[in-house]
């Protein structure tokens, strides 16, 4: 018999709980309920106003209920009287909220486990360790042209990294490395694959204790795609394999296939590319996104981010790469992407590519960044959020599978963002047309 969430917390000394949930643009909302009530909101959910997230919801509309659920509960490292869990969003009904990030997902899942199939995924993310200000990198000596793995920077951070790897450890991920990235300031910690929805909680809350450390040790920690245009941005490196319903055989890897690549692996990476300007709306979500993926050279020498619809065998410099046997990589996404509408929006795609019996055409295997393929032979990604909106719009893919209302909410509110972002004067504005 399953333990109450009270007798949890008195077994683990828990005096209160985070009930969490990510809202359309990624924030995280949450209650801090004390361990007395926590049986009675598991049951019958925390109350929140929809309109105060980004959920497309009115200050008429009744209020939506937080469901926590237990499989994603983490006691925090730093303080551990505290809790965290993952909810998803219910009317009072007992409606499911469309709309919710984590049902979104679950119910791509679903659509997965009708055709047979357990998805698998893991995520690399990146991200800078910045001042308490925010405005500069924190470590003023790192400064190489090329950081990427930087011995001396890495242990400069050491007490910071130490803190998010232990946690991560103690929590059972199976974190295995932690490097400095390839821009100064920036860094990444690496954790073993799960089921795509085990992957997502743990995505989402790793931002929060990223954060949270960081602060604590007088930082800023900042998952933004490209927070200074001459570094490296952001990316959130996406590594996924399709299994039996079981979950017990791995159907990408085929020992004598391509690459170690099964045919259903092809297709779904078919259905990826099919999708994937629609998909840059979830996988590469704020207008700053664009910075990243359509950016000149930085002082490293490469982006390390594709501009291409392209897939490749073990080569960083397009939108695919297949590293190694039974999995690929989807370099596409940022840091700014929503845990769980990245997964969802990335499994949908594929499926559509196995259920249409897609072919992804060629591999290639040339340097995107010193020898672009032709625009005649290849696809650009949108080098803008709106034209990824606009992509979004016109593709049913990922309508169909996310769902009309997912969709609906999530153009509306972006379109509100960039409508905003139009209306700013930048300095660049000021300074070459303040005298045209």
């Amino acid at each position: 018999m399953t333990n109450s969430l009270s007798e949890i917390a008195r077994e683990k000394s828990i005096r209160y709980f985070l009930i969490s949930f990510t809202d359309l643009f990624g924030v995280q909302r949450a209650k801090l309920v004390p361990a007395a009530s926590i049986d009675s909101m598991a049951a019958n959910g925390a109350s929140f106003a929809g309109f105060a997230a980004w959920l497309d919801m009115t200050p008429a509309d009744p209020d939506i209920l937080a469901i926590p659920d237990p499989i994603s509960l983490f006691q925090l490292p730093w303080e551990a009287e505290v809790a965290w869990m993952s909810a998803d969003l219910y009317t009072v009904s007992g409606q499911p909220i469309e709309q919710t990030p984590r049902l979104v997902l679950k119910r791509v899942l679903k659509q997965a486990l009708e055709l047979g199939y357990s998805v698998r995924t893991g995520v690399e993310c990146e991200y800078f360790l910045l001042n308490s200000e925010g405005n500069s990198i924190s470590d003023l000596r790192d400064r190489q042209s090329k950081p990427c793995y930087d011995q001396q920077a890495l242990m400069r951070r050491y007490e910071v990294i130490r803190e998010i790897c232990d946690a991560m450890l103690t929590f059972g991920w199976g974190a295995y490395q932690n490097d400095h990235e390839d821009a100064n300031g920036q860094f990444e910690m690496n954790w073993m694959y799960a089921d795509a929805l085990v992957t997502a909680d743990r995505h989402a809350f790793f931002k929060y204790m990223v954060k949270t450390i960081a602060e604590k040790h007088g930082l800023r920690a900042t998952f933004m795609p490209k927070p200074f245009p001459h570094l490296t941005g952001n990316g959130c490196h996406t590594h996924l394999s399709i299994w039996d319903a079981a979950g017990k055989v791995n159907l990408f890897h085929e020992e004598q296939g391509e690459l170690g690549l099964s045919p259903l692996a092809y297709q779904f990476i078919a259905g990826v590319l099919h999708s994937a300007e629609a998909l840059c709306a979830f996988s590469n979500p704020t207008i700053n996104s664009y910075k990243r993926i359509n950016a000149p050279v930085t002082t490293s020498g490469a982006t390390w981010a594709p501009s291409t619809i392209t897939y490749s065998g073990n080569n960083r410099t397009h939108a695919i790469r297949i590293p190694d046997a039974g999995r690929f990589e989807f370099r596409l996404a940022d840091g700014a992407a929503n845990p769980y509408l990245l997964a969802a929006a990335l499994i949908a795609a594929g499926l559509d590519g196995v259920v249409q019996k897609r072919n992804p055409g060629p591999r290639y295997d040339n340097n995107s960044y010193t020898d672009p393929l032709p625009l005649d032979q290849v696809k650009q990604l949108p080098t803008n959020l709106l034209d990824a909106l606009r992509c979004l719009k016109a593709n049913t893919v990922l309508t169909q599978s996310l769902g009309e209302r997912l969709t609906a909410a999530y153009l509306k509110l972006k379109h509100q963002e960039w409508n905003e972002y139009s209306t700013c004067i930048t300095p660049w504005e000021l300074e070459n047309t303040l005298d045209c």
